[in-house]
């Protein structure tokens, strides 16, 4: 009898919540739909860093915007760890990112879309591509200038950005293409991965960095007898980061290398863990703190510099010609075929797309220049090129399929 009063009451309170709640929730629906729609389309992160951006710049660039600069100086923590906040976000924060990057890396490695060398051959290509012909066009602008040390900031495409840009097309473009940007974007990563150790790095301390390979030594062997428990990986990797932050390695590269110990079956549920902290936390953080750029009175003085049209053409010019033409030489020369449902007109589109740098263009800005004018410049030509090379893509893609739609007869073959 109590058991059937108390079911009876919990239905009672449960049905006055919703009455309480429906009108409240009738109210939010018409914001909370479209915040939901963007989410499951994978473009609200694109939104978020468009939105920190917008807010950075304009904020910076208001009457006493130098405070809001000055805060990401202010520094905060204990030696050895005593860093500004920009410092704990770009050396901290981004580690996090690096370590969710490396586990997409991982899992496309080993059994997504470059699990076999023929699969990888066409969009690894297109990154060497989209990565070589950027860097010879900023070069041809920079070559012997005080910008020259930014050559690698166009070579970087923002997958999140890319593929936010490319889902407002739906299902108008065909699956190929995502799949294609997808692997593109990824190895795309890599290559940045690599640069980042190879050339921006600092005084080399081997002390540290032999610490940091003896954690890493660990960190394997934790995998090959088969610990499958994620937390001794996570507080290895925070030692690692330490010995690499002070190795003069980039710490970012810790992140990337604690990824690729993680055993298999674990990146997917760490990956579904990471993704909102990541996409919604980490990146429009990450924005607002390096997008804070003070506009002088003539902003030409920026846009119509070297650097500045350097990183446009690499973005906006070199990412599509490097990607079109490393793909038709590895596909003429029989090796791999473009993937089904392909032309290369979508292949010209998908090159514009993989021009939003962005994130970690913006990033290796940050690792290329000390002084604060051409940080400044470099950005705002990311944030140029990276406008031009999305809208430009989305407008040739519609083109495209409103072509191909016109005239269904158009086969791959007349391409």
């Amino acid at each position: 009898m109590k058991d059937t009063k108390l079911k009876a009451r919990q239905l009672r309170r449960t049905k006055l919540l919703r009455r309480m709640t429906r009108p409240m929730g009738g109210f939010l629906q018409p914001i909370i739909d479209p915040i939901r729609d963007l989410a499951e389309s994978g473009r609200l992160a694109g939104v978020l860093l468009l939105v920190a951006t917008v807010i950075a710049m304009t904020w910076a660039n208001l009457p006493g915007g130098g405070s809001f600069v000055a805060f990401w100086d202010l520094k905060v923590g204990v030696e050895p760890l005593y860093k500004s906040l920009s410092h704990w976000i770009n050396d901290g924060l981004m580690v996090i990112f690096f370590f969710f990057v490396g586990l997409e890396i991982k899992r496309e490695v080993m059994r997504g879309e470059l699990s076999s060398w023929r699969q990888a051959m066409l969009p690894a290509s297109a990154a060497l591509g989209g990565a070589i012909v950027p860097a010879s066009l900023f070069l041809l602008f920079n070559w012997g200038t005080s910008g020259e040390d930014g050559w690698a900031i166009p070579t970087a495409t923002d997958i999140a950005f890319s593929l936010g840009m490319l889902s407002l097309l739906g299902d108008r473009v065909p699956f190929a293409l995502k799949v294609f940007l997808t692997a593109l974007a990824v190895i795309d990563d890599l290559i940045a991965v690599l640069i980042i150790a190879l050339f921006y790095t600092q005084d080399i301390h081997l002390d540290m960095l032999l610490y940091a390979g003896g954690v890493l030594v660990v960190l394997v062997l934790l995998h090959v007898f088969k610990v499958w428990r994620v937390l001794p990986y996570l507080l290895l990797g925070v030692v690692l980061w330490f010995f690499v932050l002070k190795s003069g390695i980039h710490a970012t590269i810790a992140g990337v290398l604690l990824a690729m110990t993680i055993p298999l079956h674990k990146v997917d549920d760490l990956e579904h863990a990471l993704y909102k902290p990541v996409s919604y936390g980490i990146m429009p953080i990450f924005a607002l703190a390096n997008t804070a750029i003070i506009l002088p009175a003539d902003v030409g003085q920026l846009l119509f510099s070297p650097l500045s049209f350097g990183i446009i053409a690499g973005l906006f010019l070199g990412k599509p010609l490097g990607i079109v033409v490393f793909s038709w030489l590895v596909v003429k020369s029989g090796l791999v075929e473009l993937p089904f449902g392909l032309r290369w007109r979508h292949v010209f589109g998908l090159g514009f797309t993989a021009g939003i740098g962005f994130t970690m263009s913006i990033f290796i800005t940050s690792l290329s220049f000390t002084d604060l004018l051409l940080q400044n410049t470099a950005k705002l030509a990311i944030l140029v090129g990276t406008v031009l090379s999305g809208v430009v893509g989305l407008l040739w893609l519609i083109k495209v399929e409103k072509t191909l739609a016109e005239d269904p007869a158009t086969t791959v073959a007349a391409e």
